[in-house]
């Protein structure tokens, strides 16, 4: 009896036959809509083009609707955002922005709030240098963000980390540098005020 020969093993897929997710087919619609609004495609494209992207199953039936387009700009990409307090203080948020994977803040004599309530990002993480320096520096993450303070030098202000540990999935993590200066950094979830503020105008920025 002859033995019999050993089946070859599956061929792996090739990065265009790899399944597309969710993430993926969203990513594609929303440079979609970027290019219209740019004016590189036309409304009626776009509608056909979106509705192939939401019926795509593979990378490849994904790349072929945004190959005449140029790539996406990615957050990760952008120059770091520095603010400085100044004599009459900074702050960014709560309205919608656009936040890189790099922010620097300088409380100097007026200080600096950041605020990422209403900022929906994918980068996994934003890397935050804070200097307390003399009026300190106050972050406010949404619920469901987690910051790591380890890299933080508290210096005579301190640091006030007041965040839950609880991270939902695809939130990115805040991982903050720098130094508590005289003032101090502060880190935290919305107050009761922030809340109903949001709660009341959620569609504002």
């Amino acid at each position: 009896m002859t033995a019999q020969s050993p089946e070859p093993s599956p061929r792996p897929a090739s990065s265009g036959e790899l399944r597309a997710s969710h993430d993926d087919r969203e990513a594609v619609v929303e440079q979609l809509r970027d290019a219209a609004a740019e004016g590189r495609i036309d409304f009626e494209e776009l509608d056909s083009r979106l509705e192939q992207a939401l019926r795509s199953k593979t990378h490849a039936e994904l790349a072929v609707l945004t190959a005449d387009l140029p790539a996406p700009h990615a957050p990760g990409d952008q120059p770091a955002l520095v603010l400085k307090g100044g004599l009459y203080g900074a702050s960014r948020g709560p309205e919608r922005w656009d936040v890189p994977g790099h922010v620097i803040a300088h409380g100097g004599v007026g200080g600096v709030k950041i605020d990422f309530s209403r900022v929906e990002s994918r980068l996994k993480e934003i890397a935050v240098e804070a200097y307390g320096e003399t009026a300190g520096v106050t972050l406010v993450i949404p619920d469901g963000w987690a910051a790591d303070t380890s890299g933080m030098d508290p210096g005579f202000g301190g640091l006030k980390d007041k965040t839950s540990a609880d991270r939902l999935p695809g939130t990115p993590l805040i991982r903050l540098t720098g130094s508590g200066g005289m003032a101090g950094v502060v880190i935290r979830h919305p107050n009761r005020w922030e809340r109903r503020k949001l709660h009341g105008n959620p569609s504002r920025g």
